[in-house]
């Protein structure tokens, strides 16, 4: 098993990519909105974005550029010397439209799935799309052939959600309905789900190794854990996520910023659990006896760093410092009128606290 870390790339949502074995024992990772970038340099983060590598590779070099002027020597969203022109592409929809959920494009934002829910027989109907055949699969292929031809290698990573974040883009708010009045249609619904999710990460792992880069890790991201009982995680999630954590050598367990009490005994039973993140309401003490071989990580909000005094922040991070480190402190979503300085400031106080504890002057 691989541990892995929190990775940002310039105007992708949060994702996780492997760990080289020598990260810092106090780490920072920080990412911006695709609004961020507009303002600043005037990209348009529309379907011509996600569908044309070259236009994408203009404008990650350009927002790359932009950030080491704003923040120089800090490499915010560097993964490598050469552009991740992969990661960041559809956002959160790919698995939604392989079966055939519209994406709805923005100038400012990331795309987001149309609301079109699908009816009970459509549900039951439902099979695995033949990904051999799935257009908007081969459309996703073929941008990897432009990558490696232009780039040599294919690095970067596709955002497969979690099963339940991608059974709710198809069934809509319905489906917490059905967990307690229709569950067959559910344990359905995630089936399917689940199988492409494998098989599309399979695909793109194979083409990615034919340009010489390999991965062997899956991150499924649970944002909408919350949203149900620990008992329902149980019977509903859990079996999938478990499932994955089976084909996978590493998974990555993203609990978004919420609480994650209610859910980190049944997060502990699954098998090669590389990397986890949650809230930092969460009791982290405990979460750290229990993950104590997977990279740990703190989802620090937007609404947090924004709203507190950065005295405030750091007493934060000296507290999750001590009882939670080794981790990752992501504050992802930085959005326009978050003044560089305070991103400065707080990137030195993660860097401040990261010297002590290399030094021992601070004991976690």
């Amino acid at each position: 098993m691989e541990q892995l870390i929190s990775y940002i790339a310039p105007a992708a949502p949060a994702t996780r990519r492997p760990a080289t074995g020598e990260e810092p024992p106090f780490r920072v990772e920080i990412g911006f909105t695709p609004n961020w970038y507009r303002r600043k340099i005037g990209i348009d983060f529309g379907q011509k974005w996600h569908n044309n590598p070259k236009y994408r590779k203009d404008t990650v070099l350009a927002m790359r550029k932009e950030l080491n002027a704003r923040f120089p020597g800090y490499n915010i969203g560097i993964m490598s010397n050469k552009p991740d022109l992969l990661t960041g592409v559809y956002g959160a929809c790919t698995i939604a439209a392989i079966y055939g959920i519209p994406i709805i494009y923005s100038k400012d934002n990331w795309p987001n799935c149309a609301h079109r829910p699908l009816r009970d027989y459509e549900v039951k109907a439902l099979i695995a799309p033949d990904l051999d055949r799935n257009h908007f699969f081969q459309n996703l292929i073929k941008q990897l052939d432009w990558i490696q031809k232009d780039q040599g290698t294919i690095i970067g990573f596709i955002n497969w959600q979690g099963v339940l974040n991608n059974a709710h883009r198809l069934r809509g708010e319905q489906i917490f309905i059905d967990m307690f009045a229709n569950p067959d249609l559910v344990l359905h619904l995630m089936s399917c789900v689940c199988t492409t999710m494998i098989e599309a990460a399979k695909r793109l792992h194979q083409r990615q190794k034919m340009s010489n880069v390999e991965y062997h890790f899956f991150t499924v991201s649970n944002c909408l854990v919350n949203l149900i009982s620990p008992e329902q995680y149980r019977d509903f999630v859990m079996p999938f996520d478990k499932k994955i954590s089976q084909v996978f050598d590493s998974l990555g367990i993203h609990n978004c910023a919420w609480n994650a009490n209610p859910y980190i005994e049944y997060y502990a039973s699954i098998p090669n659990v590389g990397y986890i993140d949650m809230g930092i309401k969460s009791d982290l003490i405990k979460a750290k006896k229990f993950f104590i071989n997977a990279r740990r990580a703190i989802m620090y909000t937007p609404m947090d760093f924004d709203s507190k005094f950065i005295s405030q922040v750091k007493e934060d991070m000296i507290r999750i410092a001590l009882s939670f480190a080794p981790c990752d402190i992501v504050v992802a979503d930085i959005d326009e009128g978050t003044p560089d300085e305070k991103i400065i400031q707080f990137i030195d106080i993660v860097k401040e606290i990261n010297s002590k504890i290399i030094e021992g002057k601070l004991l976690y």
